[in-house]
């Protein structure tokens, strides 16, 4: 026997809220609780990667797989011969720069004794002139009254012409003088520059010298050693990695439904697979700001074809407590289980 439609429509709506209400229960305790936990955790660290500022054959690797480190300390060293010979070939060009422009200092100061000497010499043209005038004149009036001839007039006003002509010489010589003053100062500003370009290149080469010698950037633990004598490094290419392991701390990706309470701060737990029976302590520091496949190189589009809605997880950094000699036993890429204990519902 059929149930009537009005029958079939309850019983639907009825199955639907049973299942609707048991989401909504399934997800509000999880939510609300006052404790959340998640195994899909992990032991990360921030390592760096250590890579060469300049290219060349690898003359000498100082560590081993593995090998703790500390910061500064050599690690390799790239053969450092052709850069000691540039920096050599920038010290000489420095001394010649610094010897160009002491020469065009000493040229000033000769110029300006030839500027005096200059002025001298029309000081003295203009003395000299001044006597051809007055001789020339008291010529003219000799040679009026007959006193004089006319020959020795033409003589003497002849000499004020000469005079007048070598004053003017003397005076463009004394212009020439205080223009080549300045032409002298453009060629300092010129070889000082020379000079400042050539502390600049010695510099550099000395930096590239210096680049030669690898040296660990933080404390930490050798890991990805990639690095051998006689191979020929490039510039930027990965030598090997430092791992920080006294920085590890825990990455776990909670679900989007575990975070309602979940606050920095907040006391973990924390279960580690390679330790059974040990718990360590640490505190939640910080909750990302998108799910991980936000940041993916292809993201979902779920405005596209059809929706089928998944819950999303958030990583959480957890730090570990410090002073904990289980936690020196932690290794990147370790699996661990924390327990965040959230605030009371």
């Amino acid at each position: 026997m059929s149930l009537p439609t009005s029958a079939k429509i309850a019983i639907g709506v009825l199955f639907a809220a049973l299942a609707a209400g048991s989401a909504w229960s399934w997800s509000h305790q999880e939510a609300g609780g006052s404790r959340q936990s998640t195994d899909d955790a992990y032991v990360t660290a921030d390592f760096t990667l250590v890579a060469p500022q300049v290219a060349g054959k690898v003359a000498e690797v100082l560590v081993e797989d593995h090998q703790a480190v500390g910061k500064g300390q050599l690690l390799a060293r790239i053969d450092d011969r052709e850069f000691a010979v540039a920096v050599d070939i920038a010290r000489a060009d420095l001394t010649k720069a610094e010897a160009d422009l002491a020469s065009a200092r000493a040229a000033i100061a000769q110029q300006g004794s030839t500027i005096r000497r200059a002025a001298a010499a029309v000081e003295g043209g203009a003395a000299t002139l001044k006597f051809a005038k007055s001789n020339a004149e008291r010529y003219r009036d000799l040679a009026s009254d007959g006193s004089a001839s006319m020959q020795d007039r033409q003589q003497a006003e002849s000499q004020t012409d000469a005079a007048a002509a070598n004053h003017a010489a003397d005076k463009a010589a004394l212009a020439a003088a205080k223009q080549q003053l300045d032409v002298l100062g453009a060629q300092v500003a010129q070889a000082d520059a020379q000079v400042a370009r050539a502390k600049a290149a010695l510099a550099a080469a000395q930096l590239n010298l210096s680049y030669t010698r690898i040296e660990a950037p933080v404390d930490g633990v050798v890991g990805q050693r990639a690095v051998r004598v006689g191979a020929y490094a490039q510039a930027g290419a990965a030598m090997l990695a430092i791992v920080p392991l006294q920085h590890a701390y825990i990455e776990a990706n909670f679900r989007e439904t575990q975070l309602a309470r979940m606050r920095a701060g907040q006391r973990v737990t924390i279960a580690v697979d390679m330790l059974p029976g040990t718990t360590l302590t640490g505190h939640v520091e910080s909750l990302a700001p998108a799910s991980s496949v936000s940041f993916s190189p292809i993201a979902p589009d779920n405005a596209t074809g059809n929706f089928t809605k998944v819950v999303q997880r958030l990583p959480v950094k957890i730090v570990i407590d410090p002073g904990q000699r289980a936690a020196q036993l932690l290794k990147v890429g370790m699996s661990v289980t924390p327990t965040v204990l959230c605030e009371a519902g």
